[in-house]
């Protein structure tokens, strides 16, 4: 059986239980899950925000779309980058596919299963680690990622274990998991983070622009990282970032959104080829978006 697949149910999935019909139920979702060839499916996505504003008497209601009709299709196995200009959609589509918002049109579906209607179950498949990612700050590393690693059933002694084991990987001294983490760098919280994420070994990642706030060691680190966790436990990994080096190295596919739209989904190779005029993935994104990325990193 998958390994990755195979801890994250009997972990994630089982969470204790020993009655015999929710075992019966682990057996049968690990069989759907193992059956999927596509770990993400996205049909006809939209996504819109109001905003309400009072102007005396009156009441002031505007609209913004901010993902418009999306539709993506993700195999296993596969790392599909997903850039964009500031305020283009990225994390509001990765916040829908964690299930942390809901769609007003269109599904989602995590290895077969619709993220509304089996939202319990596909949580416990991806994990999400965001620039935004909320700790108790009064608690060192180590306590964090024990009631993490708690929440999915992994044993303290055992998430311990594999705790110290990502974070050294990461680059991260083990003097910094009995630290508070307020008095932790930001980058220091973003490989506790991702971390926490990796602790369950999830089948589908969310990265949301994780090497944010990382200097370029760290950042290389995580990257390397990445590539190990997809190679050894067949993970799927979306990840949006600012970096186009790093797109260009992690990334099997780009899809690039503007909008709330994607205006061109294919392989960093295709995307220099047809749209960079051969000088780089940064000329695709200008001609695709009529945006100079680098000013888009400036403004964050």
């Amino acid at each position: 059986m998958h390994r990755s697949l195979q801890r994250e149910i009997h972990l994630g999935i089982a969470l204790g239980d020993s009655n015999s019909n929710k075992v019966a139920g682990r057996v049968t979702l690990e069989t759907d899950v193992l059956n999927q060839a596509l770990a993400l499916e996205c049909h006809h996505i939209w996504k819109v925000f109001s905003n309400t504003n009072h102007h005396g008497w009156h009441r002031i209601v505007t609209k913004t779309e901010a993902i418009c009709g999306i539709d993506l299709q993700v195999p296993r196995h596969q790392i599909l980058g997903i850039l964009g200009p500031n305020g283009s959609g990225k994390s509001t589509l990765i916040r829908m596919m964690a299930t942390l918002l809901i769609p007003d049109q269109g599904t989602i579906s995590v290895f077969g299963m619709d993220v509304l209607r089996h939202r319990m179950e596909v949580r416990r498949l991806i994990n999400r680690v965001s620039v935004e990612a909320s700790f108790f700050k009064k608690l060192t590393a180590r306590e964090n990622l024990a009631y993490a690693a708690g929440l999915y059933g992994v044993p303290n002694l055992r998430a311990q274990q594999e705790a110290t084991r990502i974070l050294e990987r990461l680059g991260m001294p083990k003097a910094k998991l009995v630290i508070p983490l307020e008095n932790l760098s930001r980058g220091q919280q973003q490989k506790i983070a991702i971390a926490r994420a990796l602790l369950t070994s999830p089948t589908l990642m969310l990265l949301d622009e994780p090497t944010t706030g990382l200097d370029p060691t760290s950042r290389r680190e995580v990257q390397d990282f990445v590539l190990q966790v997809r190679a050894e436990h067949d993970a799927t990994i979306l990840i949006s970032t600012h970096d186009m080096q790093e797109a260009e190295r992690l990334c099997d596919r780009i899809a690039i959104i503007d909008q709330g739209r994607f205006v061109a989904n294919d392989s960093p190779t295709e995307l220099i080829r047809q749209w960079g005029e051969n000088r780089g993935l940064e000329q695709a994104f200008f001609r695709l978006t009529g945006r100079d990325f680098a000013n888009e990193e400036e403004s964050l």
